[in-house]
């Protein structure tokens, strides 16, 4: 093979930058004002955290332009023609839709290269970008969802926005003894295993003595600033909405989990977790929010009910009764009445909530896909799966989109189906089913 001198690379590099930011200049500008009166698409292509409020810049501007897509340029290497042709589609966009870009300049020509290709006619720079940020929007509770190099440039002890006002911990948390945590994790993690949360038969969650026994132990306060991440985003949204429902403040997540941190090549350390100092006492009633935990006398009470939904974060063919999902749920079917929140291909997976890199999908997104089942943020609101992991990553999701009335049916579609007196539907059926 031919060798490169460092020269030659470095031109080369600086070539291809070059290129790129001379095809960020063709694109001709636009004001915020100019692409809505051509009743175009501003499309944000910065990483997810900064599109959902996270400034860029300590004291800087959060959130985006109005009614803004998020295409982040970090996305496009997952995504295939097939994939970005349906992201197109899934937004409404023609090929002659105005479609504003703003972000970096190599970002904003990254992702207008393959816009073009994909047929879209009409690409240019939103050129007043994030200059007013009285109009920019953002999640109301972005900061539930951290980003890594926030946590990271926490951990250096820089300054941050939306910084915990107290003591806080990052913590892993998944299913069974810490293998994985042990090969690899972010430095200075604690590790849970979703066993002392949550216990056979059902796996419902772990009695209150048990759940405050496990908190003294992690040393965790009702005043602690509790950061999960998880192999699995749903396993750490698991313990995030137990700790919330016992009565921990401030609960976040890391967006995307460990895949995000691994991706952005930050520090990892290995071997078992550093000794904890146990917490004297939880310094508050636990629970503190028992409404965030259903039983199944409360969940059938939101059914056929218009204030209401329950709302099943199980995928299509688990929802019309093709697969329990489960190899231990034998009973197939879905809860009568409840209305279908999506979730993903099968038991495993969210697709339908997540961006290509695996963070949080855009709340419109999200709001949209609900609203199309009658889900809507004014009504109270009780999230179910098979077991409680998906269901809790739908909670703390909705929780974040600043909805308020929102919990998780503890038992789910394995309670429920315990009991063959509870109501069960089965078959392929519509939004209007529910009602």
């Amino acid at each position: 093979m031919k060798r490169v001198s460092q020269l030659t690379a470095l031109a080369l590099l600086i070539g291809l930058s070059s290129s790129v930011s001379f095809a960020a200049d063709m694109l001709s500008p636009l004001t915020f004002s100019q692409l809505q009166q051509q009743k175009g698409v501003a499309i944000d292509t910065r990483l997810s955290a900064f599109y959902n409020g996270w400034p860029q810049a300590l004291n800087g501007s959060e959130g985006h332009e109005p009614a803004a897509l998020n295409l982040s340029a970090s996305w496009l290497s997952a995504m295939n023609d097939a994939q970005l042709t349906e992201w197109i589609k899934q937004h409404q966009l023609q090929s002659s839709t105005p479609v504003a870009l703003y972000g970096a300049d190599n970002d904003n020509a990254a992702v207008a290269e393959r816009l073009k290709k994909a047929g879209l006619t009409h690409v240019s720079l939103l050129g007043d970008a994030l200059s007013q940020p009285e109009r920019l929007q953002k999640l109301p509770h972005f900061e539930q969802l951290v980003y890594p190099q926030w946590l990271h440039d926490m951990q250096e002890g820089k300054a941050v926005a939306a910084a915990p006002k107290g003591d806080w911990k990052v913590i892993e948390a998944a299913w069974g003894a810490p293998k994985l945590y042990l090969l690899s994790h972010i430095p200075g993690a604690g590790y849970i295993d979703t066993n002392d949360v949550e216990s056979e038969p059902l796996w419902n969650k772990v009695s209150d003595d048990k759940l405050k026994a496990l908190l003294a132990k992690q040393g965790i306060r009702h005043d602690t600033t509790v950061i999960l991440y998880g192999r699995d985003v749903y396993a750490a949204a698991r313990v995030a909405q137990i700790l919330l429902y016992a009565g921990v403040k401030d609960v976040r997540l890391l967006d995307g989990g460990w895949k995000t941190w691994s991706d952005a090549g930050l520090p990892v350390e290995r071997g078992t977790p550093d000794k904890t100092t146990p917490a004297p006492d939880f310094g508050a009633t636990l629970p503190g929010q028992p409404q965030l935990m259903l039983d199944t006398e409360q969940a059938r009470g939101l059914v056929h009910r218009k204030d209401a939904s329950l709302v099943s974060i199980r995928s299509w063919p688990e929802f019309i009764g093709t697969t329990s999902g489960y190899n231990y749920i034998k009973p197939k079917g879905e809860i009568a009445g409840a209305r279908w929140g999506h979730a993903g291909s099968d038991s495993t997976h969210m697709e339908d909530f997540h961006n290509p890199d695996g963070t949080m999908r855009s709340a419109d997104d999200i709001a949209a896909m609900w609203a199309q089942w009658h889900i809507l943020p004014s009504q109270q609101v009780s999230f179910y799966c098979g077991t409680g992991w998906r269901a809790s990553e739908a909670f703390m999701y909705a929780r974040a989109m600043g909805w308020q009335n929102v919990s998780v049916y503890d038992g789910g579609w394995y309670e429920w189906s315990q009991n063959a007196k509870n109501p069960v539907s089965h078959g392929d059926r519509g939004p209007d089913a529910s009602r």
